[in-house]
């Protein structure tokens, strides 16, 4: 743990200004005469991965884009701008808008019948089963991964007991995964580039499905976030989907044991009357539900540091934190050892944040105390987020369709 935060986004030349305003520009052109398809497997809401999308969604405005499952509000998808949108069959079906996940089975069904023939290049952005897309040989199938299915591999018993079936029923679950889960490494070899969203993802994608990847860090609009270099507010945020590997539970028994310390929490989602139940009674900790991203950045940049407890592919939040010039306190391990810096002294000046090592309430108490008795540069926060902006991804991506052959070498 001690170097692993020190990974550097890989093709980044550390030496060249962060802010490059034609590198969108320079994308765009180099891949203008290029029919481009992006899979995506649903819209459901505007999380990580959907800020990747737009990204690439900037990057390629001829882009066509197919998910399982639109169920956006007019007022939330202002952001897919005027590209055309194709569902699959579950859009038909009963309450598959909101009860999606329950058609997992369905779902490689789904993506298989969608017709991308006519595309050069198809971009499945793929956390589910959106890589299962069908090409043919004079296509380039690029999978940007953002996990392996979570589903058939690590979190099957967790989604299996999150489900609390029993008896035929659990047994049928654990066919159909167990199914998924060879679906999912077939799928996979049919792939011809993996782009991972973190060295953590690349070291997945090799143990599970055998392929190399090339590392596509998510971008973060730091240019939408401004530094605090000023006094903070005594709160310290947690915000995210209220989904339970998040453990937004574990932040919130925390600080029940610390009553002279505030929490706020921002986000919506199934857990969140769990969570409100769990924080019942302690006047110190305040649950605001969905904020907008206004909102949500004034609290990033007021708040005394932001607490992050999910084993997180990669994690936005926290860059996003950072770039607001607040320091982040993270469970130690997945992304956040790769977007995170972490003290190597007691007055270390490029560091971002500290890590807790247990995924226990104790852990965390620890690591706040340990917090207060640290100062971080505010400025230090914001330069570590630099390292991930929306120049450095389109600079990255054209790089990467380079190498594959897919459009010219930049002049």
């Amino acid at each position: 743990m001690d170097n692993a935060h020190r990974l550097a986004p890989a093709g980044v030349d550390c030496s060249r200004p962060l802010v490059d305003s034609s590198a969108l520009e320079h994308l765009r052109s180099a891949a203008k005469g290029l029919r481009v398809a992006i899979v995506h497997d649903w819209l459901v809401t505007r999380g990580g991965a959907e800020k990747v999308l737009q990204a690439f969604l900037r990057a390629f405005p001829q882009a066509h884009v197919f998910t399982l499952v639109d169920s956006l509000a007019d007022a939330e998808r202002a952001w897919l701008g005027k590209h055309p949108v194709t569902t699959s069959f579950l859009q038909r079906m009963p309450l598959a808008k909101r009860h999606y996940r329950y058609y997992l089975p369905l779902m490689p069904a789904a993506v298989a019948r969608f017709n991308v023939a006519d595309y050069d290049l198809v971009i499945s952005s793929s956390h589910a089963v959106a890589k299962g897309i069908p090409t043919h040989s004079n296509q380039a199938h690029i999978c940007y991964c953002h996990t392996p299915m979570r589903y058939a591999w690590d979190m099957r018993e967790g989604y299996l007991q999150d489900a609390g079936w029993q008896g035929p029923k659990a047994w049928l679950a654990r066919y159909s995964l167990h199914r998924l889960r060879q679906w999912d490494l077939t799928t996979a070899a049919h792939v011809d580039h993996f782009w991972a969203n973190s060295n953590n993802v690349k070291a997945r994608i090799d143990n599970y499905y055998h392929r190399e990847a090339e590392v596509l860090y998510p971008p973060v609009d730091v240019d939408a976030l401004t530094v605090n270099e000023g006094e903070r507010d005594d709160f310290y945020l947690a915000a995210s989907r209220l989904v339970p590997y998040k453990r937004l539970d574990l932040i919130i028994e925390a600080f029940r044991a610390m009553p002279d310390k505030r929490l706020v929490v921002i986000g919506n989602g199934p857990d969140r009357k769990r969570l409100e139940a769990l924080a019942e009674g302690a006047s110190n900790i305040e649950l605001l539900g969905y904020r907008e991203d206004a909102v949500l950045h004034d609290y990033l940049r007021r708040a005394r540091a932001f607490v992050f407890a999910a084993d997180e592919d990669f994690g936005i939040l926290p860059l996003e934190a950072q770039a607001s010039g607040t320091p982040v306190i993270a469970y130690g391990s997945g992304g956040a050892l790769e977007t995170v810096r972490a003290p190597e002294s007691q007055h270390d000046p490029a560091a971002t944040g500290i890590f807790f090592d247990t995924h226990t309430p104790d852990s965390l108490r620890d690591a706040v105390a340990s917090f207060e008795t640290r100062r971080f540069d505010p400025s230090a926060c914001r330069h570590n987020a630099e390292r991930f902006s929306h120049s450095v991804f389109w600079r990255r991506t054209q790089t990467l369709l380079t190498h594959a052959g897919l459009v010219a070498t930049p002049s």
